[in-house]
């Protein structure tokens, strides 16, 4: 697939998600919960901002979008996600967070989620998965 054509399809989906976030009250959590629900990679990474704090199993790392997504897809193919709950959120204008626990590989995570909010512009800046 050409570069063009993802990137097309890429604005495509972030713009369809970002719709779906709006639709269900501005909850962007949603979405996100479905995808680490789902195990999906390619999808949560297209929330992420250009670089953001990763930290997986207490190896912490400031990472592209590119290094992070294959760190979270070697988690999710060590531990297959079997339910994501978001357990809080809360925020300020620009600035939003969300705790969750996630089933996985027969084990439970506690799941940190920070995102950067300015308009219609919603990135997650940091991704924290921890026992």
């Amino acid at each position: 697939m050409s570069h063009s054509i993802r990137i097309l399809l890429t604005l495509l989906f972030l713009g369809t998600a970002f719709a779906a976030a709006r639709a269900q009250g501005g909850n962007v959590f949603i979405p996100i919960s479905k995808y680490i629900e789902m195990g999906d990679s390619e999808s949560l990474s297209a929330w992420f901002d250009d670089n953001l704090e990763i930290g997986i199993l207490q190896k912490e790392s400031s990472s592209s979008r590119n290094q992070a997504k294959q760190i979270v897809r070697r988690f999710f193919e060590g531990y297959t996600p079997r339910s994501f709950k978001i357990t809080h959120t809360a925020g300020r204008p620009g600035l939003k967070y969300a705790l969750g626990t996630l089933n996985a590989g027969g084990e439970v995570f506690n799941v940190t989620i920070f995102v950067k909010c300015k308009d219609e512009d919603i990135r997650i800046q940091q991704f924290k998965v921890e026992r």
